[in-house]
């Protein structure tokens, strides 16, 4: 069992940067693949991109390549999505997730509770 919980997210300007936590309490969450996803109001919840435990791969969906970068730190317990050039379209609650399996489509076993990011135009 894992107890995922999102921090970070926040009121920026377009243009701006945040970056999102996402912490785990148990030593475990080290040897998961974590993926970052969001939902922006009367959208489907879309994946971001995802990072393998050992950090050593990584994906990103094309809406956020090349501004949104994740890392992490299993020393920490977290993962980290750094988010950069926000646009009014990055507005979303932004979820991490956990999965044993490394692979697109993967199903996830564990979610945080959701961190809200606005970015105003």
């Amino acid at each position: 069992q894992l107890h995922l919980v999102e921090s970070g997210g926040g009121l920026v300007q377009a243009g701006g940067s945040l970056t999102l936590s996402c912490t785990a309490s148990e030593r475990t969450f080290a040897d998961y693949a974590v993926g970052w996803f969001r939902q922006a109001p009367g959208k489907e919840r879309e994946i971001l991109g995802a990072i393998r435990w050992s950090a050593d791969s990584t994906f990103y969906e094309d809406t956020v390549r090349g501004r949104f970068t994740m890392s992490r730190d299993n020393a920490k317990n977290t993962v980290y999505l750094q988010m950069n050039s926000l646009i009014p379209e990055d507005t979303a609650v932004y979820y991490c997730a956990a999965a044993r399996a490394w692979a697109r489509g993967v199903r996830y076993e564990y979610w945080g509770q959701g961190t809200q990011v606005t970015v105003s135009s």
